[in-house]
């Protein structure tokens, strides 16, 4: 009988699972990458967002809702995982593992230390990652500087949607139908 031989990826994938001890990481470029812990507003804020996703579950009957620190599994070149601070995923979800593919629509809550010129390179990574893994929408969400919502869509992928407090962000056309205010998202 021939003993399964593990991949570089599916040993990182298991070590995802044994990691309690830091938290929150992404696998990028054949690495765990470890994801410091957020601070009080910006995980507030991903929960806010989190509450009106699970609203929309439950009113459509259509995907499933998740809180922070979810892993999905995806297969790209430099990529095999996200952990988005909110997410809507309309896959299976089979048991305790990882969620398999991307989610529909990612939402990413910018902490203190996620600004000047690497940070946004960084982000506008992940956001292009996001979509090749085939999330349609995903929102960058400025809580601490700007006080506003980057709504980028898979469609044009370089040109997001800015809403800013006085308007509703909204996910479409991965939510149709469903948005938030923005000033509920950072009261």
């Amino acid at each position: 009988m021939l003993a399964k031989v593990h991949t570089a990826k599916e040993e990182l994938i298991d070590q995802l699972y044994t990691l309690p001890e830091q938290g929150k990481a992404e696998i990028v470029d054949g690495a765990i990458v470890p994801m410091s812990p957020t601070g009080g507003k910006p995980g507030r804020i991903g929960g806010k967002i989190y509450i009106r996703l699970d609203a929309y579950e439950q009113q459509t009957g259509r995907g499933y809702a998740f809180p922070d620190n979810v892993g999905f599994l995806v297969d790209l070149p430099k990529r095999d995982s996200f952990s988005p601070d909110a997410a809507f995923y309309t896959g299976e979800v089979i048991d305790e593992d990882f969620l398999q593919g991307a989610p529909l629509f990612a939402v990413e809550v910018r902490s203190k230390n996620d600004y000047g010129p690497q940070a946004e390179k960084a982000i506008r990574e992940k956001v292009a990652d996001y979509f090749r893994a085939g999330t349609q929408v995903v929102w960058d969400v400025d809580g601490l500087k700007g006080k506003l919502v980057r709504v980028y869509r898979s469609t044009d992928p370089t040109n997001p949607t800015v809403y800013r407090r006085g308007e509703v962000a909204e996910a479409e056309p991965a939510l149709p139908g469903w948005g938030i205010p923005v000033d509920e998202i950072f009261r």
